[in-house]
């Protein structure tokens, strides 16, 4: 194949109160295509051998896996019933998931997605499904913190195919990337661990390796702007001259991604191409790998998802902090300006507010009345940006409208922090610390300030800083105080 504040904080636990459950287990249960799983008893044997015998974390409460395997227009991957029995076993063993296997589109509908926390694109090519509602669906299931997994040919998948005729931009967008140029079926490569400490990455214990499977060489959308690399093949080291070739296999900036982690929205996705031959389903270290991988898609596993490219000392300093720095809007500033404002002074977090305008060609407020088409255009100018929209304000109460259509309205925007009139709301439930560095800012007081900030808290915290003439100077600031902070040194 080829081609910190004092005022009432609520969680989302409060906010909801225990409204409208999910729908049960059985209702997704009764959308099940027949399945397809391992029926030969010693393909069986060997991957019940390789399964990890426990998961990296704990999950957080009982989680529910989606697998996917339709193929239209192909004939689909050997591999494909390995991989489904395997995630199956190593979910029941490690308690880390219970999967649902399907080949029916109707899974993906808003009622049946809701029963689940992630879901993988097993092996996936050709169009899966055109109705508009499902796509709506499932990229709205991703932006409000699903997860969304794939591997090898779901990078074409929602193509046309053959020829990987482009169907839906904006799956590979969220996938991170299209094409599926190889070359042998058991090329011979040496992979390197770009991220070598990444929590995904551990069953390698920082080692290279080599291997043999078929290789994808993908293309655009795929950018280190966009995606947290883990794997990639080590040129230096592989013979790159290995003949046959399918397809354009040569990229002319030498980078050939192997597997990687992104976000989108508030989800969390994964991709990986090693996966073309049944084998890779019952070696160790992959189930091990991909074990991991798959509880980051659920939410258990924390991993870092900042694209590789925007890896600098600043950066990394505040991932190993915790911290996020978020640039909030000047007054006059449309919400696409703040973005754009954000990428030139090398932040990847903005706030938006109910007041302000999404920009010149959609002149409405940022807030629920937008169309899906306006919802995604903003979608697709933060993902172009390298931007995450983290915080939304409003001068809401909590009394002013249902606190459902509250929660939906924040998840669908991706929001991770709502500051209304009494108080602030985190809609994944997660504790973290939230504070306002422009009086620091206006003193000239931020290395101290920072320095009391990780005195008092180890949580992660949300720090805010508006856009003004000076905001150049105090990210500088911030900048070099996190740093300092990250390596052990004071301010």
């Amino acid at each position: 194949m080829s081609t910190g504040n004092s005022a009432r904080t609520v969680t989302r636990r409060t906010l909801l109160g225990g409204a409208a459950a999910m729908a049960g287990l059985a209702a997704a249960r009764g959308l099940i295509a027949q399945p397809s799983t391992v029926t030969n008893p010693e393909e069986l044997k060997k991957i019940e051998a390789a399964l990890p015998a426990r998961a990296p974390a704990v999950p957080r409460k009982a989680r529910r896996l989606l697998i996917f395997d339709l193929n239209v227009g192909y004939g689909g991957h050997g591999s494909i019933p390995t991989a489904n029995t395997a995630f199956t076993l190593m979910g029941q063993k490690t308690g880390a998931f219970e999967t649902v296997v399907s080949r029916d589109p109707a899974v993906f509908r808003p009622e049946s997605l809701a029963q689940f926390d992630a879901v993988f694109f097993n092996n996936t090519v050709g169009n899966c499904f055109e109705d508009p509602a499902l796509r709506q669906s499932l990229v709205e299931f991703v932006y409000r913190g699903g997860g969304l997994m794939g591997v090898h040919g779901t990078s074409v998948a929602f193509t046309k195919w053959p020829g990987a005729i482009e169907d839906w931009p904006e799956f590979g967008i969220m996938l991170g990337a299209r094409g599926a140029n190889h070359k042998a079926n058991d090329e011979h490569v040496f992979i390197k661990l770009d991220d070598p400490t990444h929590p995904v990455n551990q069953v390698f214990g920082g080692q290279d390796f080599d291997y043999r499977d078929e290789f994808f060489r993908v293309h655009e959308p795929y950018s280190r702007d966009r995606v947290r690399v883990l794997l990639s093949i080590d040129t230096a080291r592989t013979d790159m001259q290995q003949q046959p070739s399918y397809g354009a296999v040569v990229r002319a900036d030498n980078d050939y991604a192997l597997a990687w982690v992104r976000q989108y929205g508030l989800g969390r996705v994964f991709y990986c191409t090693i996966a073309h031959h049944p084998a890779v389903f019952w070696d160790p270290k992959m189930l091990e790998f991909y074990l991991a991988a798959t509880q980051f898609a659920l939410g258990d596993l924390a991993a870092p998802t900042t694209p590789s490219a925007k890896l600098t000392p600043a950066i990394r300093a505040q991932e190993k902090l915790g911290w996020r720095l978020v640039l909030l809007p000047s007054n006059e500033s449309t919400f696409f300006e703040t973005i754009d404002r954000a990428a030139q002074l090398g932040l990847l977090y903005v706030g938006g507010n109910e007041h302000q305008k999404v920009s010149e060609d959609i002149p409405k407020p940022l807030d629920g009345r937008l169309t899906d088409d306006e919802m995604m255009r903003i979608r697709l100018k933060l993902d172009c940006a390298g931007v995450s929209l983290v915080i939304y304000q409003a001068d809401w109460t909590f009394d002013d409208a249902d606190p459902r259509s509250i929660a939906q309205f924040l998840m669908k925007f991706g929001v991770e922090v709502f500051v209304g009139k009494d108080g602030i709301f985190f809609p994944d439930d997660r504790p973290r610390e939230f504070a306002a560095m422009d009086e620091a800012a206006k003193n000239n007081s931020i290395g101290q300030f920072l320095q009391q900030m990780r005195m008092r808290t180890r949580q992660p915290v949300v720090l805010t800083l508006k856009s003004t003439d000076e905001a150049a100077q105090n990210i500088e600031a911030f900048n070099t105080a996190v740093v300092q902070l990250a390596n052990g040194g004071q301010t």
